[in-house]
């Protein structure tokens, strides 16, 4: 990839990490190219507890069209899903977590919560619909 390409899609990190508040170092951008379209997978971690989940996927013809389209996201569309909540603690860990999500559903929830996970390492006590403000 060319050095100016590189510049131009991490300037757009550093602007999606800003409207997240959040530092860039918390955000991986996973980009995966399949049938002449690039998919792309934001996903956040958490400094308290270390775990990383999926906020949004996006694609586009390259890598610079899907990062366009998941900065639109950011700024347009993160507040017209519904929110979840989800309680949850580490196999191995008795510590409870909290852990906020937006999604369509509770399906598209989990997805994002299991994301890069095994699915025997977390244990969920409680996924709940937060009212419409």
């Amino acid at each position: 990839m060319q050095p100016e390409l590189n510049s131009e899609l991490e300037k757009i990190h550093i602007e999606i990490a800003r409207m997240l508040g959040l530092s860039r170092e918390l955000l991986t951008f996973n980009y995966a190219n399949k049938e002449g379209k690039t998919t792309l997978q934001l996903a956040t971690m958490n400094p308290r507890h270390q775990q990383t989940f999926l906020f949004h996927t996006t694609t586009g013809f390259g890598e610079m069209d899907a990062l366009n389209k998941m900065q639109e996201y950011v700024q347009e569309n993160k507040s017209t899903k519904n929110t979840y909540t989800i309680q949850w603690a580490l196999d191995d860990n008795n510590e409870l977590h909290t852990s906020y999500f937006t999604g369509k559903n509770i399906y598209e929830v989990l997805d994002k919560f299991y994301y890069g996970k095994d699915i025997t390492g977390t244990i969920i006590f409680n996924i709940s619909l937060n009212p419409l403000s």
